[in-house]
């Protein structure tokens, strides 16, 4: 057997998976309490309406029906949010969008529920309604928030906005107004171009849901398909009003993520209607709440505009990206609720001169959230179908424009980020190999590439680890949920390697926020780096204690003990002892314990950030009768530090490619003039299959510089960005025509080839 950090190359056996494939993970829909009630609610059927009245009086003496309750039933502060608590947990005085919560019902059983929803009379008046960002901006536009002071904002003072409908907006600049002016004067070419992007699903196959209940000294219990159980328990705190050391959130099992588990939903109107009955309340999502009522990718318009010179080398770059954030902000965690991810539009180039703009408006829509690589997709097919534009305007190889630009180690990217090592060169020159790009291109067939340089993303946690000696096993306890990516197996490998024993040996536990230390939860690139380097210092510290104390238990040489190979070993001496007869005579004594942490370790300032960089490479068949197309072939190259969990590592490639051809040729999640979601079930919002998925090859490029254990770097939102402006570039490559917006359907493409071909 290898031991060490060897080892990881092996195969990984996943922590949970024996549980998962026997059915017997428990995931919150699993949960049963005595006497548990379940709730549902009633929706509002329009877009933007003041509440006259409700008459709730039918519905409370139906059968089975414990409680009904309604926006007045609860505190003036009940709303909710990740960052911005703007969201009410339900509707006081208007609705906002279609599927806005306005009364809850708690019954013994859901058909009960539901039948007593149905009872309910609300008397609404209509209000002018605002579907698109142009409407909610405009000067006689309706106002969706008229008191935006009374919400709680967690950090500090929310950033001042500039239109009472603007949930948050950032500008990053590189040099000044001045400059910049003057880089698109003096100017050989500037070339702008527009882009729009669709809401889509994040397609977990879980719904959201949760179980609350109040325990007898007051300790409210809530498990819930939240990936941030910590970050829940202080949102919840702030909305019930109850402190966060009498609060315990347990998500043991996440059925997909994807970015949409982080926004909760249910759990503060479970904690109301538990708190009104006495008994626990469960909800569960079916996939028409989902949908209508989730909170899924923002759409977007994309104004770009680009200086270059005669060598198409980058001058200065302007882009401006509108978010439709729909009737809420609560969805986004991060400062200034606006999608950092939209900054990317020339993130793989060094540019001189920059402005960028982000914007995320309030409308009657469906509250926007986080999906994969938020901010990213929409910025990144912007980006790259305009580099590609630049290239064919200025009769450069898409590919040689991209290398006279790329952004080199050192250098600022695009964002104005110092890259540590940006790797942009040697990816787009293994694509150009790997996908023969110089060769003749048949008749209709084309070849598009695009390039991305995510950022890694960081944290802090901390995780015990103790010595159970009976077993001769390392017990570890962490709050990072595993939503399904590996997280725990990540763990259970590094902390192994660290200690150079076998895998096997070490247990790792989920524990809920009464129970573990600390952690950020998962989401944002940073699991493997962040939990990884807090099992690697555990591990290590772990080792060092242990080999002490062996050297008192044993009489040998202190300092001179090494744990190898699941033996410990003497230095210049023959005397050694396994692991479990170590383990074994330590048993005796106290128990042994270490906490392993991790927080951000700052670079030197000239060092820079640390970066994944990838391009895809594709090649299409396109149809010029129909506007359908094929893949014949795609080609990802991705820069990757020490990987830690192989197969896990090859599916998150493969699934963000998935992501990205579903993101690229059919998801969308439609609204109607009314502001209606019209794509209810996964028969009409149509997600990727396996039999949609073209051959697709992988490069790895490697490297020890990762910020992770043992130089590991991120992969979960790295490579599904590219795909679509891929595409696009391969689709204009081969016909002629240029799809400006997402997602790539064939009526999009024949409409794009027919314009196309129209005489000027």
């Amino acid at each position: 057997m290898t031991f060490g950090r060897e080892a990881l190359a092996a195969p990984e056996y996943r922590v949970e998976g024996h549980l998962k494939v026997t059915g017997r993970a428990r995931y919150a829909a699993d949960i049963r309490q005595p006497g548990m009630l379940h709730a549902v609610y009633v929706r509002s059927p329009y877009p933007h309406a003041l509440i006259r009245a409700i008459d709730v009086s039918q519905a409370r003496s139906a059968p089975g029906v414990h409680a009904v309750l309604i926006g007045a039933d609860l505190p003036e502060h009940a709303r909710f949010g990740r960052r911005l608590q703007d969201w009410p947990v339900l509707a006081r005085t208007k609705v906002r969008f279609i599927g806005d919560r306005v009364a809850a019902v708690a019954a013994e059983t859901r058909q009960a529920a539901e039948a007593a929803a149905q009872l309910i009379q609300v008397e609404y008046e209509e209000l002018p309604v605002a579907l698109t960002i142009a409407d909610a901006l405009a000067d006689d536009g309706p106002i969706l928030h008229q008191h935006p002071d009374r919400y709680a904002y967690f950090g500090g003072p929310r950033p001042a906005v500039p239109h009472p409908n603007v949930q948050g907006q950032l500008v990053v600049t590189v040099g000044t107004d001045a400059e910049r002016a003057a880089a698109f004067s003096g100017a050989h070419r500037v070339l702008e171009h527009t882009f729009r992007t669709p809401r889509q699903h994040q397609g977990h196959i879980e719904p959201h849901a949760c179980a609350v209940w109040i325990e007898a000294d007051g300790t409210v219990r809530v498990v819930s398909t939240n990936k941030t159980p910590f970050t829940l328990r202080q949102q919840m705190s702030q909305t019930i009003g109850v402190p966060e050391d009498q609060i315990v959130v347990d998500s043991a099992f996440i059925g997909g993520d994807f970015g949409g588990k982080g926004t909760s939903f249910d759990e503060y109107t479970c904690f109301f209607l538990a708190r009104a009955t006495g008994r626990p309340v469960k909800a569960e999502m079916r996939y028409a709440d989902e949908l209508a009522a989730g909170n899924p990718r923002h759409a977007s318009v994309a104004h770009l505009r680009t200086a270059v010179d005669a060598q198409g080398r980058f001058l200065a770059h302007e882009s401006h990206i509108a978010f439709d954030g729909g009737a809420y902000a609560g969805g986004k965690p991060i400062p200034g609720l606006v999608l950092g991810g939209g900054l990317a539009t020339l993130s793989p180039y060094h540019v001189p001169q920059v402005r960028l703009e982000l914007t995320s408006v309030y409308t009657n829509n469906v509250p926007g959230g986080h999906m994969r690589a938020p901010g990213e997709v929409q910025a990144a097919f912007a980006g790259e179908s305009h580099v590609d534009l630049i290239a064919r305007e200025l009769g450069i190889d898409p590919i040689e424009l991209r290398l006279r630009n790329a952004v080199r180690d050192g250098e600022a990217n695009g964002t104005g980020e110092r890259v540590r090592e940006s790797r942009v060169v040697e990816a787009l020159e293994r694509a150009r190999r790997e996908m023969h790009w110089d060769r003749p291109r048949r008749a209709n067939t084309g070849r598009g590439l695009a390039a991305e340089i995510p950022h890694i993303g960081g944290g802090k946690t901390s995780l015990r680890m103790r010595l159970l000696p009976l077993t001769g096993e390392i017990d570890v306890l962490t709050g990072m949920v595993d939503q399904g990516a590996g997280a725990h197996t990540v763990i259970r490998r590094v902390a192994a390697a660290a200690l150079s024993i076998a895998p096997e040996r070490i247990r790792v536990r989920y524990g809920d926020t009464r129970q573990a230390l600390t952690d950020p939860g998962a989401g944002g690139s940073r699991v493997t780096h962040v939990i990884g380097q807090a099992a690697l210092d555990g591990g290590q510290r772990l080792k060092t204690t242990l080999e002490d104390l062996a050297a008192e238990a044993f009489g040998w040489p202190l300092g001179e003990v090494r744990l190898e190979g699941d033996r410990f070993v003497v230095a210049g001496q023959a005397e050694s002892a396994s692991f479990d007869e170590v383990a074994a005579r330590l048993g005796a004594g106290a128990p042994v314990e270490v906490i392993g942490s991790y927080g951000d370790a700052p670079h030197a300032p000239d060092a820079g950030g640390d970066f994944n960089a990838a391009v895809y490479a594709v090649e299409v068949e396109v149809d010029r009768e129909t506007g359908t197309l094929r893949i014949r072939d795609a080609l990802q190259v991705v820069d990757v530090g020490t990987v830690i969990n192989p197969l896990a590592h090859q599916g998150q490639l493969n699934g963000g490619f998935a992501f990205g051809v579903g993101a690229a040729l059919m998801e969308d999640l439609p609204v109607d003039n009314g502001g209606k979601v019209v794509a209810l079930s996964l028969g009409e919002y149509k997600l990727p299959t396996s039999m949609d998925m073209p051959p697709l090859r992988t490069v790895l490029l490697h490297t020890p510089l990762g910020p992770g254990p043992f130089g590991a770097k991120a992969v979960g939102e790295v490579t599904n960005s590219g795909v679509a402006p891929a595409i696009a570039n391969a689709v204009h490559d081969a016909i002629g025509a240029r799809v400006t917006e997402l997602p790539i359907t064939a009526e999009r493409v024949r409409a794009a080839y027919l314009e196309s071909a129209t005489p000027r």
